[in-house]
C-alpha cells in the first residue's frame, strides 16, 4: 500500500513538474522568442485609427464664383432598441417622415430592425433621405428631439446626428452638364467632377493612437499621424453671366418651340475659352435623384447631328482658300443632277440665274454642290473637312466626347455632293462645329477648346494655367477675312439673308443658318428637322462665337433662321454688352433704328431679381449700381425708347454709398445723368458715345473725364464686297 501511494505521489508530482516546465517554456516562447510579434498584436488591440478626410477642391468660374464646393452636412441615425423600449416608434416614424420625406413604411422598417438573434439593433442609419442633410433639416430634427426628451423626461430618445461633408452646388442647374455631380456615396458620376476627380479629391490621411482598456488615450503611447491633403481648386473658363445668358435664351426657346433637346455653346474664338455651354433638358446636381436619364445627356460633346447648312461654311472656306469662289459669278439655281441623284434648293424651281453670293445668302444647296463637288472635288473637300477638325475629338476636358462620324466614299458622287451642304454621311458634334467656325473668326487657326482656366494647389501654393493651343492653320488670315465678310451679308441682308433674324443693330455679325432633315429608321423624315445657327461677332475683331442647335422643334415648318437665330442674337447681344464691346456701326436708316428700340418698363421699387428678369426678357443688359436688393432709381427712365445694345442702370443704394460704374457705350445725356446722380463733376472730350472714362483729381476735387466718339460706319454692302473681290482678283 505504501509503495502504491509513493508511486501515485511521484506520478502526480511529475505531471505537475512537467506542467510547470511546459508553462515556463511557453512563457519564455511568448515573452522572449515571440515578444515582438505579440507586442504588435497588443498594439493592434490598444490602437485606434481614424481616417482624416480631405476637403474636396472647389470648382469656380473664371471670376471665382463657386459652382461646386464641400459643405458641412449631417447624417441621421436611430437606436431601434431604445426607441422600442420607450414605445416611441410610431411617433418618431411620423415626425421623421414629415421632416425627411422618407416613406413611413421604410422608416418603420428601420426603427424596428432586428439582428439574426431577434434582438433590436442599437444603431441604424436613415438612408437615403437622412443621409447628408443640410443644417436646416438638422435643426428641425434637433428641435423635435429636444422637445420629445422634455416630454418623456428621458436623457436619450434614440435619434442621433453626426457631422459629415457633402458636395454642394450653389448655382443649382447652372452649368450642370459641365460640372457634373457627386452622388451620396461620394462617387463622382459625370462632368468635371469625374474627369478631374484625381485633382479635386486630394489625399486621405490617418491618425493612429494607443489607448487603455477604458478607451483613454495613453499619455506615453505611440501616435502615428499622416495628415490629409486637401484637393486642388479648379477655375473654369466659364463666365457665369454669359452662362446665364446662354441658359435663359435656350429656356425661352425651349418653352416656345418644344424641341426634343437644345444646345448652345459660346466661346472666345481667339483663345477657345468656353464662355458658356448648356443643354436642355438639364438637371440640378443637388437633387440629381429627381432627374430623368435623358437630363444627364451632354449633347454639346456627345450628340451626333447632320449639321445641314451650317456645314456650308467649311465648303465656302475651302473654295475661298483655293481661289474658287467668285461672289459675282453666276449659276442656275433650283436643282442639279449628280449621278442618279437630283439635288434641289429649298425653293422648288430656285431663284433663276443668280450669283454665288446670293446663293450663299439664300443658302442654296445647288451653289454648294457646284462649289464642293464640281470645283473643290472630293479630295480637296475631304481634306478641308479633316483640317477643320471633323472626324476627330476636340479633346475638351469632359468625359464621353464623341469623335463624329464622316464616312464619305470619295468615289461615290452622291456622298461628296451631299457632304458639300452638310447632309448624307456627315455627323458632327456641336463642339466640333463651334471649334471649326471659331477657326475662321480668329484668322484661320484651328484651336483646342478648353474649360479649365487654371488649377490651384492650396497646399503647395502653385497654379497650373491652361494656355491657348493652336492645333493647325486651316486657311490663311486673308481667306478668313473674306469668308467673314461673306457670312456677314447672310445676316445683314434683311431681304434675302437667311440669317437676318440674328442681326443686331450697331454690330457686324457673321453667321449661317442650318436646317437638316433627321434620319428616322434609316430614311429622311418629312417632319423632323435639326435646326441651327452659328456665327460670331464683331466681324472686325471677333470676341464671341456661338452655336445654337435645336433637335426636332414641334413646328416642322420652322428652320434655323426662325428658331436658332433669335437665340444666338440674345446670347451675343447680352454678352457683347457684358464684355464692354460698344456698337461700331451707324444704323443704315432711321426707321430701322426705331423698329429695333425697346420701351423700358417701370423698375423702381422692384427687387433686383424682378428688375433683372424684366430686362433680360426684353434682351436688355442690366448694370447694377450698389449692393442693395431694391431698385431706388433707373437710368434711363421708365417708358424711354432705347436700343437693345444700351445698358440699363439699376440704382440700389443711396448716392453717398455708390461706386462709379463703367459707362462705356452710353450716350452723353445718360452719362451726365449718372454723374449728376453720383454728385461728381464730369468733363467730356469729343461727341457721340462714351468710349472710355478716367477718374482724376482737379484742385482737390474728384473729376470724371469722359471720352466720346461717334460710332464708325463699317457697314459692308454687297457691292462693296464685290468691288473688293474684283480688286483682289486684279492683284
Amino acid at each position: 500500500m505504501t509503495k502504491r501511494i509513493k508511486l501515485r505521489t511521484l506520478l502526480v508530482g511529475g505531471l505537475i513538474t512537467l506542467f510547470f516546465v511546459v508553462l515556463v517554456g511557453r512563457i519564455y516562447w511568448v515573452q522572449v522568442v515571440k515578444a515582438d510579434y505579440w507586442a504588435d498584436k497588443a498594439r493592434d488591440v490598444w490602437s485606434r485609427s481614424e481616417k482624416l478626410v480631405p476637403t474636396r477642391g472647389t470648382i469656380s468660374d473664371r471670376d471665382g464664383n463657386v459652382l461646386a464646393m464641400d459643405v458641412l452636412a449631417y447624417n441621421v441615425s436611430v437606436n431601434p432598441k431604445l426607441i422600442n423600449k420607450l414605445k416611441l416608434e410610431d411617433q418618431i416614424v411620423s415626425k421623421l417622415h414629415t421632416i425627411l420625406g422618407t416613406s413611413e413604411s421604410d422608416l418603420q422598417e428601420i426603427v424596428t430592425a432586428k439582428n439574426d438573434k431577434g434582438e433590436f439593433y442599437v444603431n441604424r442609419e436613415v438612408r437615403q433621405k437622412g443621409w447628408q442633410v443640410d443644417k436646416e433639416v438638422k435643426d428641425r430634427i434637433e428641435k423635435y428631439r429636444d422637445e420629445l426628451m422634455k416630454q418623456t423626461k428621458e436623457p436619450d430618445i434614440g435619434i442621433y446626428l453626426t457631422e459629415d461633408k457633402k458636395r454642394y452646388y450653389p448655382k443649382n442647374n447652372m452649368a450642370s452638364h459641365i460640372v457634373g455631380y457627386m452622388n451620396n456615396q461620394g462617387v463622382p458620376v459625370m462632368g468635371l467632377e469625374k474627369s478631374l476627380d484625381t485633382e479635386l479629391s486630394g489625399k486621405e490621411g490617418e491618425i493612429v493612437y494607443e489607448r487603455d482598456g477604458n478607451g483613454v488615450i495613453l499619455e506615453d503611447g505611440t501616435v502615428k499621424f499622416n495628415p490629409s491633403v486637401d484637393g486642388k481648386n479648379v477655375k473654369l473658363t466659364i463666365d457665369s453671366d454669359i452662362q446665364y445668358y446662354v441658359e435663359e435664351a435656350l429656356r425661352e426657346a425651349w418653352n416656345e418651340f418644344h424641341p426634343k433637346s437644345m444646345t448652345a455653346i459660346a466661346v472666345d474664338p481667339q483663345t477657345m475659352d468656353i464662355l458658356g455651354m448648356a443643354n436642355l433638358p438639364d438637371f440640378n446636381p443637388n437633387e440629381y435623384g429627381k432627374a430623368q436619364p435623358s437630363d444627364f445627356y451632354n449633347s454639346a460633346i456627345r450628340a451626333l447631328y447632320e449639321p445641314g447648312s451650317t456645314f456650308k461654311i467649311v465648303t465656302l472656306a475651302g473654295a475661298v482658300q483655293e481661289g474658287l469662289f467668285d461672289p459675282n459669278d453666276h449659276y442656275m439655281s433650283g436643282s442639279i443632277q449628280v449621278g442618279k441623284q437630283q439635288v434641289n434648293d429649298i425653293k422648288r424651281g430656285g431663284w433663276g440665274d443668280i450669283t454665288y453670293l446670293e446663293g450663299l445668302k439664300r443658302s442654296s444647296n445647288v451653289a454648294f454642290v457646284k462649289l464642293g463637288y464640281e470645283k473643290l472635288k472630293a479630295d480637296r473637300l475631304m481634306d478641308y473637312i479633316k483640317k477643320f477638325g471633323f472626324n476627330e475629338k476636340t479633346n475638351i476636358e469632359l468625359p464621353g466626347e464623341a469623335a463624329g462620324s464622316i464616312t464619305i466614299n470619295p468615289n461615290i458622287a452622291r456622298d461628296v455632293a451631299n457632304a458639300s451642304f452638310g447632309q448624307g454621311k456627315v455627323q458632327v458634334t456641336p463642339i466640333q462645329q463651334v471649334t471649326a467656325v471659331a477657326a475662321i473668326a480668329n484668322g484661320g487657326k484651328l484651336m483646342q477648346p478648353h474649360l479649365i482656366k487654371e488649377i490651384d494647389d492650396p497646399v503647395a501654393k502653385t497654379s497650373v494655367v491652361t494656355k491657348p493651343k493652336v492645333v493647325r492653320e486651316v486657311i490663311s488670315d486673308k481667306s478668313a477675312e473674306l469668308v467673314g465678310g461673306y457670312l456677314e451679308q447672310v445676316v445683314s441682308d434683311q431681304e434675302i439673308g437667311t440669317g437676318r433674324n440674328a442681326y443686331i443693330e450697331g454690330y457686324r455679325i457673321a453667321g449661317k443658318t442650318g436646317t437638316a432633315q433627321k434620319v428616322v429608321n434609316g430614311a429622311y423624315s418629312s417632319d423632323q428637322y435639326v435646326v441651327s445657327f452659328i456665327g460670331y461677332a464683331p466681324v472686325e475683331k471677333p470676341r464671341i462665337a456661338v452655336y445654337v442647335v435645336a433637335d426636332a422643334p414641334e413646328d416642322k415648318l420652322l428652320g434655323g433662321g426662325a428658331v436658332a437665330a433669335p437665340v444666338f442674337k440674345k446670347i451675343v447681344l447680352q454678352s457683347l454688352r457684358h464684355m464692354g464691346v460698344s456698337p461700331t456701326v451707324e444704323p443704315a436708316k432711321e426707321s430701322a433704328a426705331k423698329d429695333l428700340t425697346v420701351t423700358l418698363p417701370e423698375l423702381t421699387n422692384l427687387t433686383l431679381d424682378q428688375a433683372k428678369a424684366q430686362l433680360t426678357s426684353r434682351s436688355l443688359t442690366p448694370e447694377v449700381i450698389g449692393k442693395g436688393n431694391k431698385i431706388l432709381q433707373q437710368i434711363p427712365k421708365a417708358n424711354s425708347a432705347v436700343n437693345p445694345t444700351q445698358r440699363v442702370y439699376l440704382i440700389t443704394e443711396n448716392r453717398s454709398e455708390l461706386a462709379i460704374p463703367n459707362m462705356s457705350g452710353l450716350s452723353l445725356r445718360d452719362a451726365m445723368e449718372i454723374c449728376t446722380l453720383l454728385q461728381i463733376k464730369c468733363v467730356t472730350e469729343g461727341q457721340g458715345f462714351v468710349t472710355s472714362q478716367t477718374l482724376a483729381q482737379l484742385k482737390g476735387e474728384k473729376v470724371l473725364k469722359l471720352t466720346l466718339a461717334p460710332p464708325a460706319d463699317q457697314t459692308s454692302t454687297e457691292d462693296g464686297d464685290a468691288e473688293k473681290q474684283e480688286e483682289d482678283k486684279k492683284e
